[in-house]
């Protein structure tokens, strides 16, 4: 099941329900970002209808007189036969709630769902219809699967996908003849089929197993270090604000999910000892539970990292329900300790007016733009500073016989001061406990 671009597939009508707890200006902003999702996917979003329900847990998702509508605008390819009485008779649940938008030049030929659809539900409207069907789940998967690159990120990702399709197999006409004529080997196509699903899933797992350990072990390596890690919202800036602050050539975009893979840089210009930043996922209303336990290995730079950067795209309306989206998703794998800064990117989109409104309601956070270089500036400072508070502050004294030892110290460690003696040099030198330790181990050694 994969939801692919081409000539003959590439008009999106796009369907909200609304349902008691998910309406107004909540569904409206969920509507327009299923609308950010399907054009990253290369869809154009022809139209938008919408429902009220009392629920999306229906066996019908939609009632008969909403279908018919949405059927003349896929091209009355389905099944649906509305009589005179139905087209009177319809449930108060039943209103559109938004204007559908022109479609001047082609009917819809794929209909997307601001909400997750069961398979009988899937299965049912797109017989009704005619037309593929897909719910956000599996758009927000594609997604996924098209933008990921490395290993790591494939590997979660096509886990989440089967997980997604297993349920939605179906049999095939073939599969059923054969059973009926006795020519089967005990197991129909779809059986078969999800007994393949099954096993890839279980070898994906097994493979990904491995490749976290790898990943565990790097982590491991770079505890060491002070590590920042940049979480947010999809499309918040956060690569950006990587590029900025490491002088990296991260993959940025103005687009969903343009970064999947944890990306790790040091800080730049380079400090003593290093300081190293991170790029994770970003995050979206709604993302599905598979894809959040895939990669809660990704995640884990946020775990383990002393500084949080939640970035937000200050000029979106919505940052702040998007905001709570970051903290529930955090809160699900365990991040909730860190000392964190709230960065309100993308300031040069916002008037004076604009900008103090927001410092005055988020009075420690840091408004910023990543492309000035004053705010890019005053964000390494605050990442210096808050990473030398952690740092211990220790005299280290080393014989002019050590030979090496000053210009590793250099390379590794902040030095405050020196004092150069008859036999001796004397250094003053701020750097994390691991690393003193060392340091001292290989002085009682020389």
């Amino acid at each position: 099941m994969q939801l692919t671009a081409k000539a003959s597939l590439n008009h999106a009508l796009l369907i909200s329900v609304c349902t008691p707890d998910f309406k107004g200006d909540e569904a409206t902003e969920s509507l327009a970002e299923l609308a950010r999702l399907v054009t990253t996917l290369g869809f154009k979003v022809v139209g938008t209808q919408s429902q009220k329900q009392s629920s999306t847990k229906r066996v019908n998702v939609l009632g008969l007189g909403k279908l018919a509508e949405i059927a003349e605008l896929t091209g009355n390819k389905g099944i649906i036969e509305i009589s005179e009485e139905n087209e009177v008779s319809l449930d108060d649940d039943e209103l559109t709630t938004l204007p559908s938008e022109n479609l001047p030049f082609a009917c819809a030929d794929v209909v997307v769902f601001d909400c997750d659809l069961t398979p009988s539900q899937l299965r049912n409207v797109e017989n009704q219809l005619g037309v593929e069907v897909f719910d956000r789940t599996g758009v927000i998967i594609e997604i996924f699967s098209r933008h990921a690159r490395t290993k790591t990120a494939k590997l979660q990702v096509e886990i989440a996908r089967l997980n997604y399709v297993a349920p939605r197999l179906r049999e095939t006409s073939c599969g059923d003849k054969e059973r009926q004529m006795g020519k089967g080997a005990g197991e129909t196509t779809l059986e078969l089929n999800r007994r393949k699903v099954r096993d890839q899933l279980a070898e994906l797992k097994r493979e990904l197993v491995n490749v976290q350990d790898e990943m565990k072990g790097r982590r491991t390596q770079r505890s060491e270090n002070f590590c920042v890690a940049l979480v947010g919202y999809t499309n918040a800036g956060k690569s950006s604000m990587m590029r900025a602050i490491t002088g990296s050539d991260v993959e940025g975009e103005n687009k969903l999910f343009a970064t999947l893979d944890t990306t790790v840089r040091a800080l730049f210009p380079v400090t003593h000892p290093r300081i190293l930043v991170s790029d994770t996922v970003g995050f979206i209303k709604k993302l599905p539970h598979d894809l959040v336990a895939s990669f809660h290995s990704t995640l884990a730079e946020a775990h383990d990292a002393s500084l949080l950067l939640y970035v937000v795209d200050a000029s979106d309306p919505s940052f702040r329900s998007q905001l709570d989206v970051v903290h529930e998703v955090l809160e699900e794998v365990g991040v909730q300790d860190s000392k964190k800064l709230l960065v309100l990117n993308k300031s040069d989109q916002l008037s004076i007016e604009q900008q103090n409104a927001l410092m005055e309601e988020f009075p420690d956070a840091m408004l910023t733009s990543a492309r000035n270089p004053a705010d890019v500036s005053k964000l390494h400072k605050y990442i210096v500073n808050v990473a030398q508070e952690e740092m211990i502050e220790e005299e280290i004294v080393i014989p002019y016989t050590a030979k090496g030892i000053v210009g590793e110290i250099r390379s590794t460690m902040s030095v405050t001061k020196e004092d150069y003696e008859f036999d001796h040099i004397k250094l003053t030198v701020r750097s994390n406990a691991i690393e003193l330790a060392r340091l001292k181990k290989k002085m009682l050694n020389l």
